[in-house]
């Protein structure tokens, strides 16, 4: 069985391997976010991807394959990171009130010691329904928000700000495990299931 390396501390991320039997080795990286305006949301995701498992190819050395993965909000061409505080996330959630955005996640997977470097994307739109004030500061009372691309956690108490969603649902929680089941099958003769 080949080693996965999980290029990020997320909870979220780790849970859903080891639904499929995978406990990976846990090694965040510690990357600058640069967002550059001429790319686009898939380009950052992507490349934010690329660069979490990129910095940890000299960590390893035993054909470990590391998976790096990068999830963005953005709703209209306006990209939403993790909220800084209360006030921000309160400002992302009136922003995403009744309307569609995106979630973008994107995949790196490096095999070491061969040359096999994947980069992926997927995509999912959200729908939110429309929020009262009161909504919006309940949902900030539970502190779900914290550490979440958008302010939301669609997982947890935060699916109930969700009206509807076009594509895969795991994307959203950060880490499309069809694509990342398609992407492991092909390339590296690895079935999640």
């Amino acid at each position: 069985m080949n080693t996965i390396v999980l290029a990020s501390s997320s909870p979220r991320r780790r849970e859903l391997l080891r639904k499929f039997n995978i406990e990976p080795i846990i090694a965040k990286a510690d990357i600058h976010e640069r967002i550059h305006s001429h790319e686009t949301v898939e380009q950052i995701a992507m490349g934010l991807a690329f660069e979490k498992a990129n910095q940890l190819t000299d960590r390893f050395s035993n054909g470990e394959i590391i998976i790096g993965a990068d999830t963005i909000v953005a709703c209209d061409g306006q990209i939403l990171g993790k909220p800084k505080d209360e006030e921000e996330a309160i400002d992302m959630l009136k922003l995403l009130s009744g309307r569609q955005h995106v979630v973008v996640t994107g995949i790196s997977i490096i095999k070491l010691n061969t040359n096999i470097k994947i980069i992926d994307y997927e995509k999912t739109i959200v729908k939110f329904r429309k929020l009262s004030n009161d909504k919006i500061l309940n949902y900030i009372k539970t502190k779900e928000y914290i550490d979440k691309a958008g302010a939301y956690g669609i997982q947890g108490l935060g699916g109930i700000l969700v009206e509807r969603i076009k594509g895969c649902y795991f994307n959203i929680v950060g880490l499309p495990i069809y694509k990342l089941d398609i992407l492991l099958e092909k390339h590296f003769d690895i079935s999640l299931l």
